[in-house]
């Protein structure tokens, strides 16, 4: 997102050096060239966890790679060949057209019964740990628009103010909670913004944010749809040159699927734009850790094995009547089967 060493910098100091200055010395304040010729100002007032955000997510404008032309031809086709076969054996039996997510990929490459269970449900309906980071993500979008100081408590009302008032399927459900549900959900969203403003840096127009950007990829005359919805996106490609970053922030602690997760979302980007993101990142909000991930074209075709791989498990279960593998994992302590799984149970060490 940043260029260092441009000829908007100072003489003699370079926007390296102007990092290492300590943030209680206000001396002059650096300036850099913007990847897209617009001016950066950085702020020489950043804690450490802030100075992080530009160190993991900040590089110069010529170490940006360099992406073939025909990589978004080659993704798709090799999406389109191997899952067609799939895509008919899915139609035989219904299940087809069929839209796999982030959640359904993982749900599938962990705890088949969980997965088919869900399956089977459908959407639960909305609830408060599923409301928080719509919430949270609209908050952190009308903060970068805000020409006052920053109150998480003031964006969050006013998120909840405006999703509430949308025609859609979270508005009605946040019109009929009771008090406490709204309560509760006030006090996770603002959890969750102000460690994002106090670990995170302003976003300044000029990065291009773009908070829970839709991503979508029709395969297979429309029987196969990849959808994704990404956290937070900043900066942008120029021609076949990875200028975007691509960050999901979580709450909790690691887990390997995350990485996963967004490899997915690289090759849904790559495949709609031609060029895929820069790098990929997972924000760990309790922590203030990055998991960061450079995204390569051997990255992208494992992205693109582990989509095929999912779509093969989904047709060897309601296709071809495998019976669905028990695993257990982090997820069990959540998984709506707990109770009347006594693997489940112990993994988790609840035996009782």
């Amino acid at each position: 997102m940043w260029c260092s060493g441009a000829s908007g910098t100072p003489k003699g100091h370079s926007l390296a050096a102007a990092r290492r200055r300590p943030p209680a010395i206000p001396g002059w304040v650096t300036r850099c060239s913007y990847r897209w010729n617009v001016t950066l100002v950085v702020d020489a007032e950043l804690n450490p966890a802030q100075q992080e955000v530009l160190d993991v997510l900040g590089a110069s404008r010529d170490s940006w790679p360099q992406f073939e032309p025909g990589l978004r031809a080659e993704l798709r086709h090799e999406l389109e060949v191997t899952l067609e076969p799939l895509a008919h054996a899915l139609e035989r039996v219904g299940a087809a057209p069929r839209t796999f997510t982030k959640h359904d990929l993982s749900s599938i490459h962990g705890c088949e019964e969980r997965f088919m269970a869900e399956h089977a449900a459908g959407f639960p309906g909305w609830s408060v740990p599923k409301a928080r980071g719509v919430v949270a993500h609209k908050a952190i979008e009308l903060s970068m628009h805000v020409r006052d100081e920053v109150v998480p408590l003031h964006l969050v009302d006013e998120a909840l103010a405006r999703l509430t008032e949308k025609d859609s399927g979270l508005g009605s459900w946040m019109q009929t909670i009771t008090e406490f549900d709204r309560a509760e959900l006030t006090g996770e969203a603002v959890d969750r913004v102000s460690k994002f403003v106090e670990c995170w840096p302003k976003l300044k127009p000029a990065w291009r944010p773009v908070l829970e950007s839709k991503l979508i990829v029709d395969l297979c005359d429309e029987r196969v749809s990849l959808r994704g919805k990404v956290d937070l996106t900043l900066g942008m490609a120029q021609g076949t040159a990875a200028g975007k970053v691509l960050v999901d922030l979580k709450t909790g602690g690691f887990a390997p699927e995350h990485l996963d997760d967004l490899r997915f979302y690289a090759l849904l980007e790559a495949i709609r734009l031609g060029v895929p993101p820069r790098r990929v990142a997972t924000y760990y909000l309790d922590a203030g850790r990055f998991v960061p991930a450079d995204v390569t074209v051997d990255s992208l075709f494992s992205a693109v094995a582990r989509v095929v791989g999912g779509v093969q498990v989904l047709v060897e279960l309601v296709a071809g009547g495998r019976p669905a593998v028990l695993r257990t994992g982090p997820a069990c302590r959540w998984c709506p089967l707990l109770v009347g799984c006594e693997t489940g149970r112990l993994s988790i060490g609840d035996g009782g």
